[in-house]
């Protein structure tokens, strides 16, 4: 497999899952309850958003190279707060560490496979 057909399946996988943000926050709304954080419900309407624009890249990544870094970066600074929060948490540990990883896998591999600049783009970018 290519790399921008891996990055094309790697895209629509993280943007399903990012999608599925929508279920546990559309629950969280209709079905509030006083145990609830609505900072993690707040936090499932970015990612649900983020997972819309990640399954439109799919068609042409290169054009969003932008979108893909944000998402990889973005990915790396929630598993550090989280995974500092697991320190502070320990009732929370094991869930914090578990998303981190998940996470930091995301971000490295989307960074791994992310289309290389244009030649135009690093024209441009000098020239400005």
């Amino acid at each position: 497999m290519n790399r921008e057909r891996a990055l094309k399946v790697l895209l629509v996988l993280v943007g399903l899952l990012f999608v599925a943000a929508i279920y546990p926050m559309a629950m969280s709304l209709w079905h509030p309850s006083p145990s609830d954080d609505t900072g993690d419900t707040m936090m499932m309407s970015l990612y649900f958003t983020l997972g819309v624009f990640l399954l439109v890249t799919t068609r042409k990544p290169s054009a969003h190279r932008s979108l893909i870094a944000f998402t990889a970066w973005s990915s790396f600074a929630h598993a550090v707060v989280m995974t500092i929060l697991g320190f502070h948490m320990p009732s929370e540990r094991v869930g914090f560490w578990i998303g981190s990883a998940v996470l930091v896998v995301i971000g490295a591999a989307l960074l791994a496979l992310a289309p290389p600049k244009q030649s135009g783009e690093l024209a441009s970018a000098s020239g400005a």
